[in-house]
């Protein structure tokens, strides 16, 4: 995880003046690791930092802190002790209130570094930003020193168009749309094939062909092909062959698979190139209900890959 301005302002345009409750460190066993957060507002919250116990009273104590105005706190947890958890770990919590001109007073750099009591800089902190500007050395992050918190500034979300609102399209949002560092445009022909609610985050875009947006997405960006028709499908194929792609992952099967192989061969593409799109998504050990595929497909991302293995790589598919 890492400090997303970005993020924050739109989360507390839903929420209002919130709380961000960071793991800030872990040891031993614990719900979750260092970076792990959730978002607390007066009416409702995101995230999780494990839910249980810890959860519900760094909740409270968030809501403390809101509700008192105060910037900030620090707080270490021995999960046993204080908690009568099992676990057997420690984690340090901070809570740090934000709002939009709090977000505005944070400025730019690989490095966020901020007081969470008032404090000022300690010559840690200061040594440390140096050292990043003057050398590249970033530390292991986040990092609580003398009342403040360092973290990375968030990089370039990781660009990922979903081609189809229908069920798989629906299940692979809802899955992937919670994942840290994934900037999802999701894409079809009518606003109607859409959900009514769609996920923070989720970039929609609506065009009668929808082909016609590929020369809008970035030449490194990820693409998840399942549209309601194959024609569409083999334009999609077609269109970002021409364009350039991260990876690109196409629902079907092993005849749809050929099919379309042999078309965008006719069409003039190199098979080395069409290769490089996956058929079918996900892993068909997982089955072939839609949130079987989504699961599938962020596992794999979560893993670091495309979520998408090459036709060459595997057989198998989905109709």
């Amino acid at each position: 995880m890492s400090f997303d301005v970005q993020a924050l302002a739109a989360a507390v345009e839903r929420l209002g003046p919130l709380v961000r409750v960071l793991v800030a460190g872990a040891a031993g066993s614990v719900p979750r690791e260092a970076g792990a957060e959730m978002l607390v507002g007066a009416a409702a919250q995101e995230g999780t930092i494990g839910g249980g116990t810890l959860e519900w009273r760094a909740t409270l104590r968030a809501r403390e802190l809101l509700a008192g105005g105060a910037a900030g706190a620090v707080s270490r947890v021995p999960l046993g002790p204080a908690l009568g958890q099992c676990c057997g770990g420690a984690v340090t919590l901070a809570f740090e209130r934000l709002d939009a001109a709090r977000l505005a007073e944070l400025g730019a750099g690989p490095l966020v570094a901020r007081a969470l009591d008032g404090s000022a800089m300690p010559l840690a902190v200061t040594r440390l930003l140096a050292r990043a500007r003057g050398q590249g050395a970033l530390p292991r992050l986040p990092l609580l020193e003398g009342g403040w918190l360092v973290e990375r500034a968030a990089q370039p979300a990781r660009a990922l168009w979903i081609w189809g609102a229908g069920h798989v399209g629906r299940a692979l949002v809802s899955v992937l749309a919670p994942l840290p560092d994934l900037a999802i445009t999701w894409v079809d022909t009518g606003a109607e094939r859409f959900p009514e609610v769609i996920p923070a985050g989720v970039t929609q875009l609506v065009a009668a062909n929808p082909a016609d947006l590929v020369a809008h997405a970035p030449g490194d960006a990820e693409h998840l092909i399942l549209t309601f028709s194959h024609q569409l499908d083999l334009e999609l194929c077609h269109r970002l062959l021409g364009h350039g792609f991260g990876a690109a992952g196409l629902i079907g099967s092993a005849s749809k698979r050929a099919r379309f192989h042999s078309r965008l061969r006719g069409l003039g593409h190199a098979d080395a190139q069409i290769l490089r799109i996956a058929c079918p998504i996900g892993d068909p050990a997982l089955g072939k209900h839609p949130q079987a595929i989504a699961v599938g497909v962020a596992a794999a991302l979560l893993k670091g890959s495309s979520g998408m293995q090459t036709a060459r790589d595997r057989a198998g598919g989905r109709a």
